[in-house]
C-alpha cells in the first residue's frame, strides 16, 4: 500500500527566516490501514504508542515562534521514526512490558515494507526541508512518562529534559536558561541522547546543524492549560537559544 506524504507526517507552515525547524517523531498514535498491531485501544493512548501532548504543544510552539514544523503521523509502535533504519527496535515487538503481537512475528519482507512506507518518506522529507530552509536550529520535541511500568521504582522528577549526543551547543545554552526560570531540568535525562538520538544524529549532527532536544514530562501536558503554559515557557527559551548560537 502506498501512503501519501500526508499519511506519514503533518507539515506545519512557518517562516524559514526564523532559522528554526521543529520536529516531533512520536506525535501520533495513528495505526494506518492494513496494519494490525493487536494492542488494546486504551494502551494505544499511553506513552508506549505516542508522546502524549506533543502534537498540541508542537502546533502551539510553531504558531508562537512562526516557524515550520514536522509532526509524525504514525504511532511509534507502527515504526519508531527516531531509530536508525537498521536498529533492532525500529519496529518494536514490545514496549515498556507490553507485547506488540502484530510486530512480534513480522518477517523481513514485512519489515522492509514498513520502512519503505513510512521511515524513508519521513526522513527524506526532513532532509529536503532542511536543505531548502537551511535552519540554524532544529527543535526536537518529545515527551516522557513520569513512571515506566518496567521500572516503577525509578523516579523521574524532571519537568523538562534536554537531550544531546556529541553536539552540545544548544543544550549548554538552554539548560541554564531553563533553570533560571525555575524549571526542574534534566541534563541528558530522563535518558541519554548519546543512546537515543537517531533523528538528530542524522539531520542535525551529520549536517553540522545545532539542535535542541526537548523532553517534556507528559503529565504536564494533559490539558489545554498545561500545553499553553509550557508553550509560554519554552518559546522564549528556544528563541534565546537560537539567538545565542
Amino acid at each position: 500500500m502506498t501512503e501519501t506524504l500526508h499519511d506519514v507526517l503533518a507539515e506545519l507552515p512557518g517562516n524559514p527566516s526564523t532559522g528554526l525547524l521543529l520536529i516531533a517523531d512520536h506525535a501520533s498514535n495513528r495505526v494506518p490501514e492494513g496494519i494490525a498491531l493487536g494492542v488494546a485501544e486504551a494502551r494505544m493512548r499511553e506513552h508506549v504508542a505516542i508522546d502524549i501532548g506533543v502534537d498540541p504543544l508542537g502546533r502551539a510552539l510553531c504558531a508562537e515562534l512562526g516557524c515550520p514544523g514536522i509532526l509524525a503521523a504514525v504511532s511509534r509502535l507502527v515504526i519508531d521514526l527516531n531509530r536508525e533504519e537498521d536498529a533492532p527496535g525500529l519496529i518494536p515487538a514490545s514496549s515498556d512490558g507490553s507485547v506488540v503481537p502484530g510486530n512480534a512475528g513480522l518477517d523481513e519482507a514485512g519489515r522492509q515494507a514498513r520502512i519503505a512506507r513510512f521511515w524513508r518518506p519521513y526522513h527524506h522529507r526532513l532532509a529536503t526541508l532542511i536543505e531548502a530552509n537551511q535552519p540554524r536550529l532544529l527543535v526536537s520535541l518529545h515527551s516522557f512518562t513520569p513512571r515506566l511500568a518496567s521500572a516503577p521504582e525509578e523516579a523521574r522528577p524532571w519537568q523538562i529534559g534536554v537531550l544531546y549526543n556529541q553536539d552540545e551547543r544548544a543544550a549548554r545554552i538552554a539548560i541554564p536558561l531553563l533553570a533560571a526560570v525555575g524549571v526542574v531540568t534534566g541534563d541528558n535525562l530522563p535518558y541519554s541522547g548519546k543512546v537515543l538520538n537517531a533523528t538528530m544524529n542524522r539531520h542535525g549532527e551529520a549536517n553540522g546543524i545545532a539542535y535542541l532536544g526537548l523532553e517534556v514530562r507528559q503529565d504536564l501536558l494533559g490539558d489545554d492549560a498545561g500545553v499553553a503554559h509550557w508553550c509560554g515557557v519554552l518559546a522564549p527559551i528556544i528563541r534565546a537559544t537560537a539567538r545565542a548560537l
